[in-house]
């Protein structure tokens, strides 16, 4: 069909109401846009397909992981473009797209009905996670949830986390590395937990193992680490033995609901929270305070989103629940430090670092994308192209500030009420 770029352009800005700030390459070899700007390919028309199928993020998402669609350009920028068309209308600018009732929306379904060839419709990658029945967050579906997104292979995450294997936000300084920035984010967490010779450290969700190798190595922490991933406690008890550490840590595939060996002088939850759920929260909290010792701290670190203005309308991100976090819900930081105390913790110290989380993604996109064809072997072109997607989108949304992520420093009290903290606690420095 001729000149399949102009037409999408026309029923997009007719859509819209404005000019398209991206460039179109259709797979007729047809172009329409401004020039010079991110050119948005369509391989195929049966991305067409999709969106029709799925409106919206979900059908947008399919063609991408089928590699049905593609960016030239910045990838940045084109999404930045996406999301003024979409987050930065207004609150209710996503849904505009959906009522059948509008003209608007139904002379653009019209016209992507011409172009998207014969139906049906595709069927869904194979990377996308199908719609589970039952309870969210049993431990049966918890550990599948987990297994999907960290047993992707051990290979991949060390192309894109680099040496450290650490697969949370670093803390960077000005003209550090990402491994600088990933050991001095180590460093900060047994620093707020004032780790100390001996003391036993109860690491939830302890990935690869890189804070329980960094607690014992350099602050003599005797260390329990728990996953629910198979194939992070393989790589983590054989780095544990390259380090000579085997006395003082050990690596469980459980689940944090089943630790009965408190209690520890110090407990941390990096980057795992997300994973508990709304529906969950609460007990979570509950059995980190009871494995906790009186006088003891735990460091939640976890990544928040916004407070919508009725909460009961917030819903989990498609793509994201499809191909990345399957049941993974973010809370705004205010509910976790309430549910936090409502479970008998002390909070002490909340420190956003979503800045760091923007620079910690746009490494790992770049090492991505540097070891692009290993990656793909180790894993699939669709399972490669998920990642490259969610990192980048997430970096913008830390940038934004569409969410967040916050350490959390809390204390279980001793009876009577001493929390065994400094008088001072941090240290702030004047910037210029």
């Amino acid at each position: 069909m001729a000149d399949a770029a102009s037409r999408l352009t026309a029923l997009a800005e007719e859509l819209l109401g404005e000019p398209l700030p991206v460039r179109i390459r259709a797979w007729d070899g047809s172009e329409s846009g401004p020039p010079g700007a991110p050119v948005l390919v369509l391989r195929h028309r049966r991305a067409l397909r999709r969106l029709l199928w799925k409106p919206g993020e979900l059908g947008l998402a399919r063609a991408w992981v089928a590699g049905e669609i593609d960016i030239e350009g910045d990838l940045y920028a084109a999404l930045n473009h996406v999301a003024g068309l979409l987050w930065e209308r207004g609150a209710d600018a996503k849904d505009t797209v959906h009522p059948v009732r509008d003209p608007k929306v139904r002379a653009f379904a019209r016209g992507l009905v011409q172009l998207a060839g014969p139906w049906p419709p595709p069927p869904p990658p194979a990377e996308e996670v199908r719609r589970r029945a039952g309870a969210l967050h049993t431990r049966r579906s918890d550990k599948q949830a987990i297994s999907h997104h960290y047993d992707v292979g051990n290979d991949f995450y060390e192309l894109v986390l680099g040496p450290s294997m650490v697969y949370s936000c670093a803390y960077w300084q000005d003209g550090g590395t990402l491994e600088d920035a990933q050991r001095d984010k180590l460093d900060l967490v047994c620093r707020k937990l004032a780790l100390k010779e001996g003391d036993r450290l109860l690491d939830v969700g302890c990935g690869w193992g890189s804070l329980a190798v960094h607690a014992a190595r350099e602050y003599g922490a005797r260390v329990t680490g728990v996953t629910l991933s198979t194939e992070q406690a393989a790589f983590a008890r054989k780095r544990i033995a390259e380090e000579g550490l085997t006395d003082r840590i050990e690596i469980r595939v459980q689940d944090y609901r089943d630790v009965r060996d408190g209690p520890y002088d110090a407990i941390s939850s990096i980057g795992m929270a997300e994973h508990v759920g709304s529906v969950r929260f609460r007990e979570y909290a509950d059995d980190l305070y009871a494995l906790l010792r009186p006088g003891g701290r735990l460091l939640n670190h976890q990544i928040a989103r916004r407070p919508e203005k009725d909460e009961s309308a917030y819903r989990i991100d498609e793509f994201i629940d499809a191909y990345v976090f399957p049941d993974g819900e973010l809370a705004p930081v205010g509910r976790t430090v309430a549910m936090l105390e409502e479970a008998g913790f002390e909070a002490r110290d909340v420190e956003a670092i979503r800045e760091h989380y923007a620079l910690t993604l746009r490494q790992w996109v770049a090492n991505l994308e540097k070891h692009w064809a290993r990656a793909v072997r180790a894993t699939s072109p669709g399972r490669a192209r998920v990642w490259r997607l969610y990192m980048a989108a997430s970096a913008l949304s830390f940038e934004h500030n569409r969410i967040g992520v916050n350490q959390i420093l809390a204390v279980r009290p001793r009876e009577g009420g001493p929390a065994d903290m400094p008088l001072r606690s941090r240290v702030w420095t004047a910037s210029g």
